[in-house]
């Protein structure tokens, strides 16, 4: 029996597998008898900060992660593809529907007990006579629980912010400023698209740099990890770092005016009936009346009807390269393994990759088997490495070919990408042909 923390994609990604390999599991999840300041329902694998999974391009880190999900049978993966919506080259899905499909795949699974209850201390009787447990509570873990993993470490866990992006009706868009369109794909159904002139993107810059914002707790400091960093917070950063990030305009062309914008907001459709958008980039610390009248200041969010405001919250994870050995138990706490973004990996395709190696591990141990790694420069190895690589300053990572060993040789850049994914797929695939002899 293999108890489990927390049904977030890494805790079900990793009952799943333990399940499907014929091992017994307890699943423990503390909502919807108590929550988190990020989640708003009682569905099992719930995405709170983004219904986008990223680029679904090969030649990407995330796109290379995902194939690799994919050959292993990822749960995960399965709702994505049941419940995917157009977004381009990204793989989006319905967030209610994604939920509702793992969480029906979790409850139809016979050696799945799944319990409500809240676990915050490792010496919960409810424990005893596991072969294993996962602490898979994610980067929202409960104030208890958090407690339980600061004692056993020895030392406070590192943290930092999560910011959520505002979603809003589709009905409530001005379609006289907006436009469809993916970037480079001009006929494309998948974003719509809010075009700013200059005046109208600075004027927009100012009030992010002058709008209230929620304040952090006072023993909490404010650490944001690059990948989803607060809007206002990169507007702080220059005038222009929007309008060259996550607002750039190339590909872009307004069908008003016949040129390209001088920035752009895309809306990334929520569900498959395209009635709710993400402002994508948009994660936000802002009140909520703020965010109001902010948004609707980007041309063709004049009368913007909010089904959600962006949101802020603490992530917790630890420093895995002195916290966790090698297979991701707990160097103080032997049987004790740890499974998902609180191990330090970011993002929701990284998150369901390690509980599901989680699961592979604790499935080959219990059957008395070895399990060989993933090679480095595979997707899923060079995650894993990121989480055994000691740094002054560990922080969170995504999946990207950074954190694979170089290639070696010199080639353009261009054609660099291609040779990280035609390296990985190959090694990838050796290394699954050696498991299945």
């Amino acid at each position: 029996m293999v108890h489990i923390i927390g049904a977030g994609l890494a805790g079900c990604e990793c009952a799943y597998y333990l399940a499907q390999q014929g091992v017994e599991v307890t699943l423990y999840e503390m909502r919807p008898g108590k929550t988190t300041p990020a989640h708003t329902g009682a569905g099992l694998a719930e995405l709170v900060c983004s219904n986008s999974f990223r680029s679904d391009e090969p030649a990407t880190g995330p796109g290379l992660l995902k194939r690799e999900l994919l050959q292993l049978g990822s749960l995960v993966m399965q709702a994505a593809q049941a419940t995917r919506v157009p977004a381009g080259k990204a793989l989006a899905v319905n967030r209610t529907l994604f939920s509702r499909f793992v969480t029906a795949k979790i409850e139809a699974q016979p050696r799945i007990r799944l319990v409500r209850e809240e676990i915050v201390s490792l010496e919960d009787s409810r424990l005893i006579g596991a072969e294993a447990v996962v602490l898979a509570c994610g980067p929202l873990a409960s104030a208890g629980l958090s407690r339980e993993i600061a004692r056993i470490l020895g030392e406070e866990h590192l943290y930092f912010y999560d910011a959520i992006a505002p979603v809003v009706t589709a009905e409530s868009v001005n379609m006289e400023r907006a436009f469809w369109g993916a970037r480079y794909l001009p006929d494309s159904p998948d974003y719509l698209n809010c075009p700013f002139t200059e005046e109208e993107y600075h004027c927009f810059c100012a009030a992010l740099l002058a709008g209230e914002k929620t304040p952090a707790r006072d023993f909490e400091k404010e650490i944001h990890f690059e990948g989803c960093m607060p809007v206002e917070v990169m507007a702080e950063r220059g005038p222009m770092t929007l309008a060259f990030g996550p607002f750039k305009p190339v590909g872009f062309t307004d069908p008003r005016t016949g040129k390209r914008p001088f920035a752009v907001l895309q809306l990334r459709a929520e569900d498959l009936n395209k009635t709710m958008f993400n402002l994508v980039g948009c994660q936000t610390k802002l009140t909520y009346p703020e965010q109001a009248r902010i948004f609707r200041l980007v041309p063709g969010l004049e009368n913007a009807e909010f089904v959600r405001f962006g949101s802020m919250h603490r992530n917790t994870y630890v420093n895995a390269p002195r916290a966790l050995a090698p297979d991701l138990s707990l160097l103080a706490r032997p049987g004790v393994y740890m499974a998902g973004q609180i191990t330090g990996v970011e993002g929701y395709i990284e998150s369901a990759a390690c509980g599901l190696w989680v699961g592979m591990l604790l499935a080959a141990g219990i059957k008395g088997a070895t399990l060989t790694p993933p090679p480095p420069d595979t997707a899923l190895g060079g995650l894993l490495a990121h989480l055994r690589t000691p740094a002054k300053n560990f922080q969170p990572s995504n999946i990207h070919f950074g954190l694979l060993p170089e290639l070696g040789r010199k080639m353009r850049k261009a054609d660099r990408k291609q040779a990280y994914a035609m390296r990985a797929a190959a090694s990838f695939g050796n290394w699954l042909a050696g498991l299945e002899k």
